[in-house]
């Protein structure tokens, strides 16, 4: 009798073990990530009474398979749309939060003894919330609607950056045991251009291609698709010199502004549910028990420092960026556990063998502690918040409040403000993309050129190949923003602003020509002014170039729709942004109409959604349809998506009466329950009711609630006959319906009750 591969006995004791410890964790009501963690110890090498993993090395590809999934998934729910509409709270909150979480971490380490590597990674790990965790949280506690929980996964996907960023940055402090500025400098900038340069791209070419091929793409071949170019990209980044992880989630977060982002979440999400249950499993293997009992002091004292740490330097953080108080607290005391990349980065530092054995094990129990403490913490967040309403004095809560209404007020208002963020961040986008495309070209594409074709006309094929790829982003740079709302109206309203506006379209200029200098150097090795006047020339013949412009112009608004995605997803997403909304308090939410729920089938009049709960609906998404504005006639069916205005408690109460309606329909549903359809013949009697009378006049449908399949006669049969067919006595009925109410229907006679013959199948 052949033997089970390690691998797949290893697998099965995985997923065993797992099942047995989600469902009592589900039965209890605490996250499912806690019973993977729990599996893993049991099938871990801790325990030696029961079966467990033969070759711990196997499971290691599993999980590192499993990071990518994750990963992958995270970047599927990451919308650059989103980071924008909350950006500048979610990036000040997430630096503030990380960087008080290194300091503080480090300190911790260093009063319990660890070493200088150790308490830098854990410094790491402690700034990095649970993404997973707090989503199920909040999907758990119905917050989803509420307006803090937009910051706080804003802040979350900001942490998921800075986290890849850490993950370079310990990689290449580990390698070279010291810190240099300058080497850390450079990796930051490595990192940027390579988002940068991968998302233009990925933007550009990926929902273009998905567009394309949707006919094509059925289910098993987009999942297909969508893996193969997470793990292609995972091979880029790995080659690039980053982590597989960043791979993964540029990848995802590429995908997630496409068309079929949704199919594409379904489709992967059981793939990342198994590799993710698998990595989860392999966290919990590397808990020994002894060790815990051992640094039981430490575990606690960390426990305390995420708890009090992540609730102060998030609340902090979002109220720096100019939010009110109350939403700064919900927001911190939501972040207050140890989430995946601390894990991550722990596997990180035990690969790399800079990391004490301790710091593994350690960091695992503090992330179940503080994930156990989650929707605790959260639901802490409104007492705390009114506690210090009641203790602060009333000056420092008025200028708290002035602070958040006046935060960045005039700054929106400043016309040149807008005009050079709305010029210059997209010009130092494009100019990173030509940079990295021209690094990348001459690592590649111009020494295969060269070996082909050499000498001055291997270097002018060169020279026009780069052109053609940087000519059309040159013209987007010199042009973007010269036709602008904003810079019109400066133009316009005194001379005075014309020359620093014409100065701005010059440096922009003499931006291109330094980029095609660059590349005239490199093949032609030239002196720097001839270089310039044959830059300046090639400029000059770009930039009169009709079909370049057109050429342009179509980069440009292909780019823009692919950012935006196609009108109908991109309005029934966010049909208005969050900052139009003209107070506070207000803020938007979706919804989505269950199979369950007793709004489906009603009109919108009918539910009155404005008067009873104060919402207002503005939109409604119904599969590729976009109804904007919806009039009281509309009517509600399930999977409907409802984009809905409203203040947080207005969403509560929303939110309350939805589930309690869906409960009454599954109360009436059974005790309602349909009766079981059946197909079933009768012969009709010679002196039956229904002889002479057609499938019209006898209305079949209403009285027996059945529908005639065919009829069987001496002449011949007919087949889904028509209304106009007529029954004559002794046709034999073929009939689908309520068995009970088409017998009494068909046994009907002119005299005495006849029983027909009945025959099922």
């Amino acid at each position: 009798m052949s033997e089970i591969a390690p691998l797949i006995s290893d697998l099965a004791i995985i997923l065993i073990a797992a099942a047995c410890s989600t469902l009592v964790f589900k039965w209890l009501r605490q996250p499912v990530i806690l019973g993977y963690i729990v599996a893993g110890i049991l099938a871990g090498p801790s325990i030696t009474f029961i079966p467990t993993i033969s070759d711990p090395s196997s499971i290691r590809v599993w999980a590192d398979i499993g990071v990518i999934f994750l990963l992958f998934a995270m970047g599927l729910e990451f919308s650059f749309r989103k980071l924008l509409g909350v950006g500048g709270t979610a990036i000040t909150a997430a630096i503030t939060i990380v960087a008080g979480m290194m300091f503080v971490g480090y300190g911790a380490g260093t009063l319990m003894g660890f070493s200088h590597m150790s308490c830098i990674f854990l410094g790491g790990m402690l700034s990095m919330s649970s993404t997973a965790i707090v989503f199920k949280a909040f999907d758990d506690m119905g917050l989803r609607g509420q307006r803090f929980t937009g910051v706080v996964l804003g802040i979350l996907v900001v942490e998921d950056l800075v986290g890849v960023v850490l993950l370079v940055l310990l990689s290449t402090l580990a390698v070279s045991q010291q810190f240099e500025g300058a080497e850390m400098l450079g990796s930051i900038l490595k990192l940027g251009m390579f988002l940068i340069f991968w998302s233009i791209l990925g933007i550009y070419l990926i929902p273009t291609l998905l567009k394309r091929l949707q006919r094509l793409l059925n289910d098993e071949m987009l999942l297909i698709v969508t893996l193969g170019l997470c793990l292609g990209m995972v091979m880029i980044a790995v080659k690039a010199g980053f982590s597989s992880a960043l791979g993964a989630f540029v990848m995802g977060s590429l995908l997630a502004e496409t068309v079929a982002a949704e199919r594409i979440v379904k489709l992967v999400e059981p793939v990342k549910n198994l590799f993710g249950a698998i990595f989860f499993v392999s966290v919990g293997m590397m808990i020994e028990p002894a060790m815990l009992a051992k640094y039981f002091g430490p575990i606690i004292l960390l426990t305390l420092v995420v708890l009090i740490g992540q609730a102060t330097f998030g609340t902090l953080g979002v109220l720096i960026s100019g939010q009110p108080l109350r939403l700064a607290v919900r927001s911190g005391f939501s972040l207050t556990q140890v989430g995946e990349f601390a894990f991550i980065i722990a596997t990180l530092g035990t690969t790399l063998h800079v990391t004490g054995d301790y710091l593994y094990p350690v960091i695992v129990a503090v992330s179940v502690i503080t994930t156990f403490l989650t929707p605790y913490m959260i639901r802490a967040a409104d007492p705390f918040c009114n506690l210090l309403e009641r203790h602060l004095p009333a000056r420092w809560q008025q200028a708290l409040a002035h602070y958040a209404s006046g935060a960045g007020t005039e700054s929106r208002h400043n016309t040149w403000f807008r005009l050079l963020r709305r010029m210059l961040i997209p010009v130092a986008v494009y100019v990173v993309f030509c940079i990295f495309s021209e690094a990348i070209f001459f690592r590649y594409a111009a020494p295969w050129i060269r070996g082909h074709i050499p000498g001055w006309a291997g270097a002018a094929v060169n020279l026009a190949v780069i052109l053609g790829i940087l000519a059309p982003v040159l013209l987007l740079i010199w042009r973007h923003g010269n036709r602008s709302t904003e810079f019109r109206q400066l133009w316009n309203d005194s001379k005075f602003n014309r020359g620093p506006l014409v100065s701005l379209i010059l440096l922009k200029g003499l931006l291109c020509i330094g980029i095609l200098m660059s590349v005239v150097a490199t093949l032609f090795n030239v002196a720097s002014g001839m270089g310039f006047v044959l830059s300046l020339l090639l400029f000059a013949g770009i930039a009169f170039s009709k079909r370049l412009h057109k050429r342009s112009s179509e980069m440009a608004e292909r780019f823009r729709e692919n950012f935006e995605g196609n009108n109908t997803e991109e309005l029934s997403r966010q049909p208005l942004g969050e900052e139009q909304l003209p107070f506070g308090d207000l803020h938007m939410a979706e919804f989505t109409v269950s199979t369950e729920s007793a709004v489906a089938g009603r009109t919108l009049h009918d539910i009155d959604f404005r008067r009873r709960y104060g919402v207002s609906i503005v939109a409604i998404r119904r599969g590729n349809r976009l109804l904007q504005l919806p009039g009281g006639g509309t009517q509600l069916f399930p999977y409907d998506k409802l984009t809905v205005v409203g203040t947080d408690e207005e969403f509560r109460n929303f939110r309350r009466i939805l589930e309690q309606q869906r409960s009454e329909r599954r109360k009436s549903s059974r005790e309602a329950r349909p009766s079981t359809l059946r197909i079933v013949s009768y012969t009709l009697p010679a002196d039956s009711a229904l002889d002479g009378l057609t499938l019209r006049d006898a209305e079949v449908r209403e009285h027996a609630s059945a529908l005639v399949l065919g009829i069987e006669r001496a002449e011949g049969a007919v087949m889904n006959p028509p209304a106009t067919e007529s029954f004559h006595a002794g046709d034999t009925v073929w009939a689908v319906g309520d068995p009970h109410r088409m017998q009494a229907f068909f046994e009907r006679t002119k005299g005495a009750e006849t029983a027909p013959s009945v025959r099922t199948e």
